[in-house]
């Protein structure tokens, strides 16, 4: 591998193999993808009071026995109610060795489902970021905010990706890319990432997204395909190129751009400007090496925004810049890619439902 960059899968069974990654049960098909391993909820979830940071020479168990209120057994399925904050202990561990560092993001269905989900380590004073040289477990924070789940021991919420060093690519680096294989459909808009706007103006129809329903029953996430979307979500229509915004409210729209993610790159989704608007695009974050590439049967693939109003209601308009894509190199490139040798639900998407959700 290359000194610098995103690790890639066979760079994970390596560390896996040397004892840095570690697991208990151990590993099974499918956890590690071409850019990141996918994480495993432990047996038992603790409900707290609140979200914590954990704090520097603190542990999370310390943290868990302050703001506990009970404990809930998963190894049979249980629900996580919608509005309330649960600590989960995963079944994965951490010795990492020196100049290799770990973020973590939550899966693409888990952000399409609007269910908060946030890395917690020993130690740590942020969500999400592992610094180099961590010896511990690592703890799910998981918060449902649109509807209550019914979760399991061993589903996989979020996902972890491994660096040595940092590979991000400088703007001017992103616009030769950009230039020898385009990485967007239309106009490149690079500042600090390629950006990319909102789609408001479907080529066909008017539908341009859903907004979550705000009493529902509980999803089952282990059933895939099974719920009719009418049923917890509602059609937005758009036919003057715009909509507003509710606060409070959640919802799920579509790129304007299709992307492509080249095989010896990965990116990560990050907010454009907090001054652009009263919301927040709430995403799972991680895209993998060929994501919407040709050589993994990709032709360009969408971005689905998960967003978020706040405080005000505010209208969003067709072409707005909402986000952009922080691409990284990767450290070597990976033996699979995003769509082509694994199942891959979003390859080539447009505007579409985490996948528990049929039409209807």
């Amino acid at each position: 591998m290359r000194n610098l960059g995103v690790i890639p899968d066979q760079g994970l069974r390596a560390l896996i193999a040397s004892g840095a990654i570690s697991a208990n049960p151990d590993f099974i098909d499918g956890q590690i993808q071409p850019a990141s391993l996918d994480l495993r909820l432990g047996t038992v979830a603790y409900r707290v009071r609140a979200s914590f940071l954990v704090g520097h020479n603190r542990r999370v168990t310390d943290r868990i026995a302050e703001f506990e209120m009970h404990r809930i057994d998963l190894s049979q399925g249980a629900v996580l109610e919608k509005g309330c904050v649960y600590v989960i202990p995963l079944m994965e561990s951490l010795a990492l060795p020196a100049g290799i560092t770990a973020v973590a993001n939550a899966k693409s269905s888990t952000g399409r489902l609007d269910l908060l989900t946030r890395l917690i380590t020993d130690g740590g004073s942020e969500f999400d970021r592992i610094a180099e040289g961590y010896h511990g477990p690592l703890y799910a924070e998981v918060c449902p905010k649109s509807f209550s789940v019914l979760v399991r021991a061993g589903q996989r919420l979020n996902q972890i990706r491994f660096r040595q060093g940092q590979a991000v690519l400088s703007d001017a680096e992103l616009t030769a890319l950009h230039a020898a294989e385009p990485l967007v459909s239309g106009q490149a808009l690079i500042s600090e990432g390629l950006g990319f706007s909102v789609d408001l103006r479907p080529k066909v129809g008017d539908l341009v997204g859903y907004r979550a329903k705000p009493h529902t029953g509980v999803v089952d996430l282990d059933k895939i395909g099974h719920y009719p979307a009418s049923e917890f979500w509602e059609e937005i229509h758009a036919k003057d190129g715009r909509i507003i915004l509710d606060p409070g409210a959640f919802y799920i729209l579509v790129s304007r751009e299709a992307v492509t993610i080249p095989p010896d790159y990965a990116a990560e989704m990050a907010p454009f400007l907090a001054m652009v608007g009263e919301f927040r695009v709430h995403y799972a974050g991680f895209f993998d090496p060929g994501f919407g590439h040709a050589a993994a049967g990709g032709v360009g693939s969408r971005g689905v925004l998960e967003v978020r109003c706040h405080e005000a209601p505010f209208v969003l308009e067709h072409g707005q810049i909402v986000g952009r894509l922080v691409y990284e190199r990767m450290a070597a490139r990976p033996d699979t890619l995003y769509g082509r040798e694994i199942a891959s639900n979003y390859q080539g998407q447009g505007l579409k439902l985490a996948k528990q959700f049929i039409a209807g």
